[in-house]
């Protein structure tokens, strides 16, 4: 079953990380998290969720996953000012495997200049910043763009952004 790369730090929203990955989990994906350093524990902005970090961000290479999934809060600020997570996400976009961001987490796409072009969608607060980075936004719970990119709005979304995500992974 696919191995699905979770960038995550501190201040993730908690229920964008817990819910697409019980239900990944639960149909026999492996998600595997990635901070700056493994054993770490970091804490969702609501304080409802800790996850205890897998991989350190040096440990890993974008090669040994199948797929990436960036939730959202404000982790996905945090990580793009590290050039690791920046060219990680990158790889993905690059080699068009699939890349699950809901909320704020095409923040880390935008700093990896990867969503030009591309169909998205986003936290409000962000659509203008996606626009600039030359993305075609849309307002709407999912958008899927080229069976590859998967992005959702809110924590209302989630259902049809695990539906969405869940159809692109074997």
């Amino acid at each position: 079953m696919p191995k699905i790369a979770t960038v995550i730090t501190d201040m993730f929203e908690d229920v964008e990380y817990t819910s697409p990955a019980r239900e990944f989990e639960g149909v026999g994906h492996k998600v595997v998290t990635i901070e700056k350093e493994a054993g770490k524990t970091v804490k969702g902005k609501q304080g409802d969720a800790t996850v205890t970090i897998d991989y350190g961000i040096d440990d890993v290479s974008p090669e040994d996953f199948d797929a990436l999934f960036i939730p959202g809060g404000f982790s996905p600020d945090m990580l793009r000012a590290d050039e690791r997570f920046v060219n990680f996400a990158k790889h993905f976009m690059d080699e068009k495997k699939p890349v699950f961001a809901i909320c704020h987490g095409p923040q880390l796409l935008i700093t990896a200049k990867a969503l030009e072009g591309r169909d998205v969608t986003g936290f409000k607060s962000i659509l203008v910043d996606l626009e600039y980075a030359g993305a075609k936004v849309h307002d709407e719970r999912v958008v899927v763009c080229g069976d590859q990119l998967v992005t959702s709005r809110q924590p209302d979304d989630i259902p049809a952004f695990i539906e969405e995500s869940l159809q692109l992974l074997p």
